[in-house]
């Protein structure tokens, strides 16, 4: 028996990739109304490649990283995982109190007590949620750094612990219409997929058993111009007024930062980034980040949180 826990947000909860019925028992997110179709997604279709698969889907829809080690992790040790996965992110840079120390630090304790538990760990780099959503460049900027900046923290712990690490972010497939749903933040049918497939892979080049893997093509059409137009009418035009109070100001003063002190905005080299924290059991810090921020600068002026003085 392999017992699978999969850890993260509602791209791992299989949101995007919509059916009536999936194995393993239990592995399907509820349907919201009866007679609507459950999620299945790339959990779900990963473990059914896995020998003898139990499946303990602990995703929860709009979780960052901090829900993840607050709510999830206690129940996936409890568990004792052969096989974990943790992948989460895009959250944490849709909303404005974005903390590359905070996010760094929960990261590395998640992913080392899932390995400190012999858990045989997957990670993710995630792709520009920007670039995804199609947002202007003024505003997609400031979304690449955050999510350049949070995969510099998977990146590190993958490293430092030895997870089997997926990078999206530079996996062209990612990037293909097809693979995402008409909200255009979570994967298609085929996008789901994809992300199965590319786990898979990984868990066999490690010598993990696994059986056939995944098939590549969906089973149900990919979302219609129809769909689209349906998404932007209900769940887009809500989803649009709630960032519109908090994320579109905050990407603003961002953009503003960035105009004032006339700084380059390559995604790949982040001008302003804010410093992460060094990880908790080790001294160096996160390699890639900018330069350290004064402890007493302003979070105003350099749009980083204050650093606390034990981190100085």
């Amino acid at each position: 028996m392999t017992r699978f826990v999969a850890l993260g947000d509602s791209i791992t909860l299989g949101i995007g990739d919509p059916v009536r019925s999936c194995s393993p028992p239990g592995g399907c997110e509820a349907a919201a109304r009866p007679g609507r179709p459950g999620w299945r997604g790339w959990a779900v279709l990963l473990a059914e490649a896995l020998p003898e698969p139990e499946l303990h889907n602990l995703a929860a829809n709009g979780a960052r990283i901090a829900d993840v080690e607050r709510d999830q992790l206690p129940r996936a040790l409890q568990l004792r995982p052969d096989v974990a996965s943790v992948v989460v992110g895009v959250n944490d840079t849709l909303r404005p109190n974005f903390d590359p120390a905070l996010i760094a630090a929960a990261v590395a304790h998640t992913v080392g007590a899932l390995r400190a538990a012999d858990a045989a760990v997957l990670t993710m780099r995630m792709p520009d949620p920007g670039r995804m959503l199609g947002v202007p460049g003024v505003l997609a900027r400031p979304l690449a750094r955050r999510a350049h900046e949070f995969n510099l923290a998977m990146d590190a712990v993958a490293e430092r612990f030895g997870t089997l690490h997926f990078d999206a972010a530079g996996d062209p497939e990612v990037y293909s219409p097809h693979m995402w749903a008409a909200d255009r933040l979570h994967p298609s049918e085929r996008g789901h997929r994809l992300i199965a497939r590319r786990f898979h892979g990984l868990l066999a080049a490690a010598g993990h058993p696994v059986g056939p893997s995944p098939d590549p093509e969906p089973g149900n059409p990919p979302p219609s111009r129809l769909d689209e137009l349906a998404w932007l009418a209900t769940k887009g035009t809500a989803w649009v007024l709630r960032r519109s109070t908090d994320l579109i100001p905050s990407l603003l003063a961002m953009a503003f930062r960035e105009w004032r002190y006339g700084r380059a905005a390559s995604p790949a080299a982040p001008p302003d980034a804010c410093p992460a924290a060094p990880l908790d059991a080790g001294p160096a810090a996160l390699p890639g980040a900018g330069p350290a921020t004064p402890p007493d600068a302003d979070p105003a002026e350099t749009g980083c949180p204050r650093r606390p003085a034990a981190a100085r």
